[in-house]
């Protein structure tokens, strides 16, 4: 993330920070050797203060891609995946670079790294662009890890939203998505009762709490 106390949420994207991306991403490879997680998020960054988005886009995008390309050779080494994940400049993050799942698949064509991928927040998505089942039907080949949360409250799938994730749900396992979905959502009161939604899901699937299939049993 940078130098959060200084305003930073990501360097990759930054122009004039690339020794201290590099140094970032080396520490994160190390964690993520030591825990045994093969994905790092990759983040991009704030346009700078008193900068207009227009006119350092471009110098943004060349310094992004550099650095891309560096990460996916990084990672290749460790068999890990690098992840970017557009964040809304609506409500979220007015300054942060990367907002939309076009943008992130736009870079993702120029880098040209099949380590590189989508963390697709729906969140994110739904803000930004809506249009989450086709969205999610012509950015599958590109995702990587899919993070969830209701909008606009940001609370559990079950609280009052937009989204339909029943619905999204089935749809992830249509397209045949079996990776993790990370609930990046914040509990509107304790966390574990909050999972009640979950529970819930398993059961509405005829499976037992963690997933399992009651028949299989």
């Amino acid at each position: 993330p940078g130098d959060q106390e200084a305003g930073e949420l990501g360097l990759a994207a930054v122009p004039g920070r690339q020794a201290a991306f590099r140094q970032g991403l080396e520490a994160a490879v190390h964690y993520a050797r030591a825990v045994g997680c093969p994905r790092i998020h990759v983040m991009a960054g704030r346009v700078p203060l008193g900068t207009d988005r227009a006119a350092v886009a471009g110098e943004m995008e060349t310094t992004f891609i550099e650095n891309l390309r560096y990460t996916a050779d990084l990672l290749s080494q460790e068999d890990m995946i690098g992840l970017l994940e557009p964040i809304n400049n609506r409500i979220t993050d007015p300054r942060y670079y990367l907002n939309t799942p076009h943008q992130a698949a736009a870079i993702l064509e120029k880098v040209g790294r099949p380590n590189l991928k989508l963390q697709l927040d729906l969140f994110h998505c739904q803000i930004m662009d809506g249009n989450l089942s086709r969205n999610l039907e012509t950015y599958f080949p590109l995702i990587g890890h899919i993070q969830i949360a209701q909008v606009p409250g940001r609370h559990e799938p079950d609280s009052p939203g937009e989204l339909n994730f029943p619905y999204i749900f089935e749809l992830l396992e249509s397209l045949g998505y079996t990776g993790y979905v990370g609930c990046e959502y914040a509990p509107k009161g304790d966390t574990l009762e909050g999972l009640g939604w979950l529970r819930s899901y398993w059961e509405s699937r005829g499976l037992q709490h963690g997933g399992t299939s009651k028949a299989a049993k």
